[in-house]
């Protein structure tokens, strides 16, 4: 059965990094995705951790009996500036020596190109995976991209074009509820096409921008270049959830014991406790709706 992670960002402001394992436990987790942080994995930056650090990190989350699914540093991999892609690469292959060290397999990202510059930055990721696949496959980690609004691939099934392209086991796919309908609202379609390289959901809803013939948000001046969606409840937004897990299920997703299934609302931190709990309750609902 697919683990069930919490990703702790709703409390940065109010725990410490080293706490968010209990936080989980307490919430009912068994397992927390470990996600950018200041005295871990900042964003964009390079790790913040040393041996002794590991060391607190593995006797916390023992301690509280919580699992790390995942590690989730988000790097400028696909940049279409060489020397900050370089600065990207540098940093995760630190990451994947900490994913090592705390016996974590996976590796969950964002491609983090340029919209703009999107055949700059395609090139920019494929040469980054030049460098990275050859250590991933040796080490045995796995490495998952989202395709995150505001990058150069946006669309879901793109991206799998583009993930595919590599041409490695080590890279899969991360598919976000709350970006459903950046991805083009495909859920049905591109799941079972992503087979096994599915191997993480984050379970948020969103609202669908389109609606209401694109007015359903307005920013000033028209036209501006951005991407708006939410990480909300499950059941506050647009997303079909029925569909969603429908497919996860019929794909084999929800049955497999490497699958991760993640909590990340971001837009409830005053009743984190209550919501991480609501999530937990309905994910676990959607997974036995489903069969």
């Amino acid at each position: 059965m697919a683990k069930l992670a919490l990703d702790p960002t709703p409390y940065h402001a109010t725990h410490a990094f080293l706490d968010f394992f209990d936080v989980a436990a307490k919430c009912g987790y068994e397992w927390i995705q470990l996600t950018p942080h200041a005295d871990f994995v900042p964003f964009f930056s390079h790790p913040r951790v040393d041996r002794a650090y590991l060391a607190q990190v593995r006797s916390r989350a023992a301690s509280a009996g919580v699992g790390i699914t995942s590690l989730l540093p988000v790097q400028r991999l696909s940049w279409p500036d060489e020397p900050l892609r370089q600065a990207a690469v540098r940093n995760l292959k630190r990451t994947i020596q900490i994913a090592v060290e705390l016996e974590v397999p996976v590796i969950n990202t964002e491609f983090s190109g340029r919209p703009e510059r999107s055949e700059e930055s395609e090139a920019g990721f494929y040469r980054s995976m030049e460098e990275l696949v050859p250590i991933l496959e040796a080490e045995g980690i796995t490495l998952n991209i989202d395709p995150h609004p505001d990058d150069f691939v946006e669309d879901g099934l793109a991206a799998w074009q583009i993930i595919r392209g590599v041409d490695s086991a080590a890279i899969g796919f991360v598919y976000v509820a709350s970006h459903t309908f950046h991805m083009g609202d495909r859920a049905a379609t591109l799941i079972p096409q992503l087979g096994d390289r599915l191997a993480a959901v984050y379970a948020a809803d969103s609202f669908d921008h389109h609606r209401s013939h694109g007015l359903r948000y307005i920013t000033n001046p028209p036209g501006n270049a951005v991407r708006v969606h939410q990480h909300l409840r499950i059941g506050d937004g647009d997303v079909d959830w029925a569909e969603l897990f429908g497919t996860l299920k019929e794909s084999g997703f929800l049955d497999r014991d490497d699958a991760i299934l993640c909590s990340n609302v971001f837009a409830e931190d005053e009743r984190a406790d209550e919501v991480s709990v609501y999530q937990r309750e309905r994910i676990r609902e959607l997974i036995a709706a489903a069969g």
